[in-house]
């Protein structure tokens, strides 16, 4: 196992699953893990839709442009001294409470942290591993191999 793999989450990397999540799913993962603790709670910025503007780039590599707008849901919420944020695609205000509240949480002492990231993020995580496979293995079965003959006289 690499040294890398050991190491704990960033926080960009666990937000970046929490962002990615299905709501559903993040939701069920939460109220199974979330054990009510006393916690003084305050939200800074409440639940709040907007939008933002996506930039595309032609071919991957060519000058930056305007793509459009999508829409995002972000929030804030302080728990105890920690602070947490999201900013999650789309117009569900759920999944921005929840996605700040495990950001607060893991970024807290170590026990909360692991309880929230063993019982939320890894289980994403191995849902993202799990769908990137699937479509691996879809986009393999169309894969196409040509043969090609040798004629006799370049043989």
């Amino acid at each position: 196992m690499s040294e890398q793999a050991s190491a704990p989450p960033t926080r960009q990397q666990w937000m970046s699953v929490l962002a990615k999540a299905q709501p559903d799913r993040l939701l069920a993962l939460w109220e199974a893990a979330e054990r009510g603790e006393e916690r003084r709670m305050t939200w800074l910025r409440a639940p709040e839709i907007g939008t933002a503007m996506v930039q595309g780039r032609a071919g991957g590599t060519g000058a930056a442009f305007n793509l459009g707008e999508v829409s995002v849901t972000r929030c804030s919420v302080q728990i105890d001294a920690l602070v947490g944020h999201a900013y999650v695609q789309g117009r569900d205000k759920n999944k921005a409470r929840i996605a700040a509240l495990c950001d607060a949480l893991l970024q807290s002492e170590v026990e909360t942290a692991n309880r929230i990231h063993t019982g939320i993020i890894a289980p994403l995580e191995a849902d993202a591993e799990e769908k990137r496979t699937r479509t691996a293995a879809k986009a393999d079965a169309t894969k196409v191999e040509f043969y090609t003959l040798v004629r006799g006289e370049e043989a």
